[in-house]
């Protein structure tokens, strides 16, 4: 079911490593993700791509229409070789415009023949070419279940009204579990799944996220564990690429700091990774934000379990991440200039939908 698993989180190795697998691969490919660029990556991937086309297998590729800049045009050499490429909700006028046209699909799935599987934070894009990541490469047969998903999204990709909660159900597979979260206010998995884990931990809650913009009930939960002992550490980038994310996030870090959640800045460039690691037992991977986002508005797919060597990748990959990082500085926060809280102020409605 789950025979090898190994994680990356630099994009250059992730794009070669997922190339050789595409060139490798004997019967299907199939490609979920939010965002692939009319550049110099979404190029090789769009050529090697097309080839396997050329060569008789199944590829399939699903893409955002909001973060994907590429135009249907640029995927011609895969569609006129017998592949299938479509868009997820392209944007529509309806009276409620902003909302239903905010739910976009933010999984980021490479499924190759029926035994890889790749899950976790990369898009496919030069731009982001040197942010640090988190995707995890699996061999095995929980590939079928990931296929599964895929395909159900395909199914989908320009409705805006189905049986949401009967069409899409979380997978549980022995130690594993695939939260496949759908656009909701009320049901939302993965927010649930993280705040039960966080009140669970006993020792230590390790969390990597490119925008820190929890809900009540999940910033509840940190505190307390803070509070009650726990050992919180909370990685964001000094400098997103989303601005006015690192503004709202600021306003709250103070509040944090005083319930003993420990905030650490990765200053090379941007953090793009997206996982969790709680008591150094049980591991979330996967396109989830931590942030009101993508709780309630986007397509998120993540993978929670306990797995050894799974574990202790994760474990190795934040530790290196932590090296580049920097303590935040309370007396600094509490005397920044009154125009930057007032911003902040200004900003707070804004944080349900970034």
């Amino acid at each position: 079911m789950y025979k090898n698993a190994e994680l990356f989180d630099d994009n250059l190795l992730l794009y070669s490593a997922m190339l050789k697998d595409i060139e490798a691969a004997k019967h299907s490919v199939y490609l979920e993700t939010y965002r692939i660029n009319e550049d110099a990556i979404g190029i090789k991937f769009r050529d090697a791509l097309a080839a396997k086309c050329k060569q008789g297998l199944d590829v399939k590729i699903l893409v955002d229409s909001w973060g994907t800049s590429a135009s249907e045009s640029f995927f011609s050499s895969i569609i006129k070789n017998g592949g299938t490429v479509k868009y997820f909700k392209k944007f529509k006028f309806f009276l409620d415009l902003f909302t239903k046209n905010h739910r976009r699909n933010h999984r980021k799935l490479l499924l190759i023949d029926n035994t890889l599987t790749y899950i976790g934070s990369s898009n496919y894009s030069a731009y982001s070419l040197l942010w640090r990541e988190s995707v995890l490469r699996i061999e095995g047969e929980i590939n079928y279940y990931f296929k599964k998903s895929f395909k159900e999204s395909l199914k989908i990709y320009r409705k805006y009204h189905f049986n949401k909660f009967a069409f899409k159900k979380n997978i549980r597979l022995g130690d594993f579990l695939i939260i496949q979260d759908i656009p909701s206010i009320y049901h939302q998995r993965i927010r649930k799944k993280y705040t039960e884990l966080i009140m669970r931990a006993k020792k230590e809650i390790l969390i990597e996220t490119p925008y820190f913009l929890p809900g009540f009930k999940l910033r509840k939960a940190l505190m307390e564990a803070g509070e009650r002992g726990v050992d919180v550490k909370i990685i964001v980038p000094k400098n997103s690429d989303v601005k006015i994310v690192d503004i709202l996030r600021n306003k709250y870090l103070g509040m944090f700091f005083k319930r003993k959640v420990e905030i650490l800045f990765y200053t090379p460039n941007n953090l793009h990774a997206k996982c969790l690691l709680i008591d150094n037992e049980i591991f979330s991977i996967g396109s989830p934000n931590f942030d009101y986002r993508s709780f309630r508005y986007q397509y998120e797919i993540a993978l929670v379990g306990s797995h050894e060597k799974t574990n202790k990748a994760i474990r190795d990959h934040i530790s290196k991440t932590m090296l580049d990082c920097e303590s935040f500085d309370y007396e600094k926060w509490k005397s920044r200039p009154l125009i930057e809280k007032l911003v902040e102020w200004l900003m707070l409605p804004l944080r349900y939908l970034l």
